[in-house]
């Protein structure tokens, strides 16, 4: 497959402050982008332009809402010029055992991972449809493919995640537009903090998912595995099935990781996100005596 150049391109990345995102924007601006970068911390996401470059655009961004996403990417088309590749990595995960997990949390997870995902496509399509060119990368997760107790919710918005993008690019064939999926596995990020990972799956660092974003872009990948080893493993367990997958996942304590984590250690994360778990209820004290 021919490679594509990026030099010139304008490319936005979401969730950008930290992590995958921010390696991302820069392995991208490395490639030859003009690189615009959004997060909700809109102090964070000036930080993080400034620390890659002074030709970074960072703007302050809420991937729920669709106002705050439009204003967002008009922003980036009348400074850098209409955009070529949108990077919607931006999302949130709370862990632990599904009964604990409030209805607020859940409803968030859904409002970032998924809805956000997509409001992101849907405006940048908008734009790129009607050029007959663009590249739209959706980050979701291994664990869109596969399930990881205690991330119910976040297994559901990725697997969404999953389906939105393929659904997209066959309804899109021909468009000029493409697609991408990427799914890591863990990634030593703010969100696997307290946690233990799992035995003999290597845990990936945010630069080694955003060169293979940027590889996926150049060579228009459609689906991505971060390391390239938990694909083989993903299609191994669809043919084998559930009683062999389950197994293999006892085996290396997968089913445990994100049930059995430090909570202290998520604590900071957990508060930023709006998902600290629920102080436990009190029972009622008794009523004083009367004399």
């Amino acid at each position: 497959m021919a490679a594509h150049s990026l030099h010139g391109r304008v490319a936005v990345v979401t969730g950008a402050a930290r992590g995958i995102g921010h390696a991302t924007a820069r392995a991208l601006r490395s490639a030859g982008a003009r690189v615009a970068i959004g997060d909700l911390d809109e102090e964070a996401v000036s930080s993080a332009a400034a620390a890659l470059g002074d030709d970074v655009l960072g703007a302050a961004l809420d991937v729920t809402s669709p106002e705050s996403f439009t204003r967002f990417l008009d922003l980036v088309e009348r400074e850098l010029g209409p955009v070529d590749v949108l990077v919607n990595n931006a999302g949130i995960m709370p862990l632990g055992p599904f009964v604990d997990e409030t209805d607020a949390a859940a409803r968030k997870v859904m409002e970032v991972n998924v809805l956000g995902t997509m409001t992101g496509m849907r405006l940048a399509l908008r734009s790129m449809v009607p050029r007959g060119r663009g590249h739209v990368v959706n980050v979701a997760s291994a664990a869109g493919r596969a399930p990881a107790p205690g991330a119910v919710s976040y297994c559901a918005s990725k697997a969404a995640v999953v389906m939105a993008t393929e659904t997209a690019r066959v309804e899109l064939r021909g468009s000029g537009v493409h697609f991408t999926c990427v799914m890591p596995s863990f990634t030593q990020t703010e969100l696997i903090s307290g946690t233990q990972g799992t035995r003999f799956i290597k845990t990936v660092q945010p630069e080694d998912v955003a060169a293979a974003i940027v590889e996926a872009v150049v060579e228009r990948r459609q689906d991505v595995f971060v390391p390239k080893a938990v694909g083989s493993a993903v299609r191994a367990n669809t043919l084998l099935g559930r009683r062999f997958r389950d197994g293999v996942a006892r085996a290396l304590g997968a089913d445990r990781t994100f049930l059995e984590i430090d909570h202290g250690q998520r604590a900071g994360y957990d508060q930023r996100i709006g998902a600290a778990p629920s102080a436990p209820e009190l029972p009622a004290p008794e009523p004083a005596a009367q004399d």
